[in-house]
This record gives C-alpha cells, sequence and structure tokens, in this order.
C-alpha cells in the first residue's frame, strides 16, 4: 500500500488541508478502480467502510491478488469536515461560496471534444487512450484560484482515467440505494446486488454536474457530439461511475460497515481488480432499476410536527399514506400520501418541516420528472 498526501491551497495564512490516498496494485494496471468516501462531510459511514476496506485490500496486495489498481480516498473532503456552525456540521455547501461539494465538476466532454475529434480513428482502445490523455492534460493545464477548485480538481486528477469510480455517500434516514447512468447500469449490476441495494436511481443526466457523472458522462456524451458531426469513430464506455448512499447519517457501525467493505472486496473481484479462485456468488436483486426521473420528492404543504407513517425500504401503493404534519396550535393534522408507487427509500431525520420542506423520496417506475433531477 502506497499513501500519498495531496496539499490543497491554503485559503488563509498559517491553514492548509489536504487529501490522503491509498494506492493497491501497479500503477496504470487495469481495470483501474477509484472509491472516495464522504464528499458530503457530514455523511460519514462511508469513511468506516473505507477504514474496514483498507486492511482487507492490504491483505490482497500481500497475497499478491491485486491485479489492477485501486486508489481509495477515505476522506474526500476535508474543507467540509472542518465546517460546523453552531455546533452542527455543516458538510454539504462550502460557506464561503455556497457551493455544494458534489456539484459543478468540469464539462469534460466539452473540454476535449475540440481536441480529440480530429486524433480518433477506428480502433477503440487507441480512441480511449487519447481521450484520456487529453482529460489529463486538461486537469493538469486548469489553474485552481480557491481551496474548493483546488479540492475538485485533486479528486479529478486521481479518477478521470479510472474503468470503475464508486463515490460512498448516505442519506438522512434510508435503505441502501445506488444512483448511476444508464449507460453504467449493465456493467455496475453486481456491484448493486453484492450492496444489497434497495433501490437503484438511473439517469442520462440528472443535471448539476455532480462528480459521478462528470468522469462516467463523459464518455457517452463524446461518442453523442461525435455522431452529431457524422464522425463514427468508436467510444466505449471507459468509466463506469457510481454514487452508493449507504443508508443513514447515523447507521455508523463496525457491523455494517464491516459487511459493506466486504462487498466492495467481492466488487472488486467482479470487476476484475483483485484475484480470486472463484468469483463471489451474486445474490438475487432485491429491487429492480428505476429512472431518477421516476423518483417522486414528497415535500409538505404546510409547518409542524413530522410523524411517519412509512418506514424506509416499504413498498407503497398511490394514495398511501406516508406521513402526517401536525400543527399542535391550530390541532390540525395535514396527511401526505405517495404520489406514485414504489419503494420509499429516504426520508428526512428532523421531525419539524416548514412548508415546502422536503419529507422523503419513493421509486417509482414511470418518468415524470424533466430537468435538474438531484436536489440542492
Amino acid at each position: 500500500m502506497q499513501q500519498v498526501d495531496h496539499h490543497l491551497m491554503s485559503p488563509s495564512l498559517g491553514c492548509q488541508k489536504f487529501l490522503r490516498s491509498f494506492h493497491f496494485g501497479t500503477p496504470g494496471a487495469r481495470p483501474k478502480v477509484y472509491i472516495q468516501a464522504s464528499l458530503h462531510a457530514e455523511e460519514i459511514p462511508g469513511m468506516l467502510v473505507a477504514h474496514h476496506l483498507l486492511p482487507l485490500l492490504q491483505a490482497e496486495q500481500d497475497n499478491a491478488n491485486i491485479c489492477g489498481e485501486i486508489i481509495v480516498v477515505p476522506v474526500a473532503n476535508p474543507i467540509g469536515l472542518a465546517q460546523r456552525l453552531d455546533h452542527k456540521p455543516m458538510g454539504r455547501f462550502e460557506l464561503d461560496s455556497s457551493e455544494n461539494f458534489n456539484r459543478h465538476y468540469p464539462d469534460l466532454a466539452k473540454a476535449v471534444f475540440p481536441v480529440v475529434q480530429a486524433l480518433l480513428g477506428d480502433d477503440p482502445q487507441a480512441n480511449v487512450a487519447v481521450i484520456r490523455k487529453a482529460m489529463s492534460d486538461f486537469l493538469q493545464a486548469w489553474t485552481p484560484t480557491t481551496e474548493l477548485q483546488c479540492l475538485r480538481r485533486n479528486l479529478l486528477q486521481m479518477a478521470f482515467d479510472a474503468d470503475v469510480v464508486l463515490d460512498l455517500h448516505c442519506d438522512c434516514e434510508s435503505v441502501l440505494h445506488f444512483y448511476t447512468e444508464e449507460s453504467c447500469w449493465p456493467q455496475l449490476e453486481p456491484v448493486a446486488r453484492l450492496l444489497d441495494s434497495r433501490a437503484i436511481l438511473l439517469a442520462r443526466n440528472s443535471g448539476c454536474g455532480p462528480f459521478d457523472e462528470c468522469l462516467s458522462g463523459a464518455w457517452w456524451q463524446l461518442a453523442q457530439a461525435l455522431k452529431a458531426i457524422g464522425h463514427n469513430a468508436p467510444v466505449p464506455q471507459a468509466c463506469c461511475s457510481a454514487t452508493i448512499e449507504l443508508r443513514g447519517e447515523a447507521e455508523v457501525s463496525h457491523a455494517l460497515a464491516q459487511t459493506d467493505a466486504r462487498a466492495l472486496l467481492a466488487s472488486l473481484q467482479h470487476i476484475g481488480a483483485v484475484r480470486c479462485p472463484a468469483l463471489p456468488i451474486l445474490p438475487p436483486p432485491l429491487c429492480h432499476a428505476t429512472p431518477l426521473a421516476g423518483s417522486e420528492t414528497l415535500t409538505a404543504a404546510v409547518p409542524g410536527l413530522v410523524v411517519f407513517a412509512a418506514e424506509p425500504g416499504q413498498s407503497l401503493e398511490v394514495g398511501d399514506l406516508v406521513a402526517e404534519i401536525i400543527d399542535p396550535i391550530a390541532q390540525q393534522t395535514h396527511r401526505v400520501l405517495a404520489g406514485v408507487a414504489g419503494v420509499f427509500y429516504a426520508r428526512i431525520r428532523d421531525r419539524y418541516v416548514c412548508a415546502g420542506g422536503e419529507l422523503g423520496k419513493i421509486a417509482g417506475d414511470k418518468p415524470f420528472r424533466t430537468g435538474n433531477l438531484l436536489g440542492a
């Protein structure tokens, strides 16, 4: 195992943060897998999973079983991790800019298309090499002007040429669920099954430039841009990425983290980055994939106390009671009903909500939303 520290630019005199990455296998070996945890810094279950994954990978390396390249970043956001306000963690948005740490990553396809379009030929793997070189040059030339930009650049420089990227997050209260792009789903289905994912949300482009789609989206977007100008050069889906929501914020235990770490190791074996005598048996899927555009976000029409009637992981039908909003002053109760059928996969932790506030999400089968599909 090699340990590397990546220092971020200093935002103020006498203050500097760093990322620490752990590297296994041989640089440049394939497949390359990049795993990071807690880009939203208050979402900490992934940190504990990484803590348990590292010794498993070290044991595999000691036994000469790492046949690809694996990078693990257990703490992907030291900026957000240090942010607190009134004793509460503030790890989703950078306080200086109000920007979400998992939004606004660069459009790599747009950045490299003018460079690569004339260099691509009939060999798909040669085209992958050309595109990755152009991405590397773009990131190398990017001069960050803020600490946040420096964080984004460092993360992308480690991950841009990975075959598989797994971004570990969590929700407020939820079952384990999985976000990925449609073009990545066939390759990543074993990962979702090994992790016992209870909801799988697919999108072609969810909007807002999240970290995972910055990487995987570049490949289908380049293929689409080439087709639009009549260029028939083959561009494979050379990076498959996913955001894995490891249940709820408070579900931080050694038992869960060890289970998830073993599932990630089994996933690495299926991907081919870790050698094993026989591939782990895939468990039956616990759900089928549904469109992210079919996910209903329930909101409160009135303010009040939140009393949930539905539990995360519960299957709901249209009209089922999800929650009651109680106004103890007016002695009134407002019922919140499911508008789509599907798995109630996530809900808020707070039990008081203002009017318009989010309550939870249901994974429906039929797409009905357009535009940006992710929350703030």
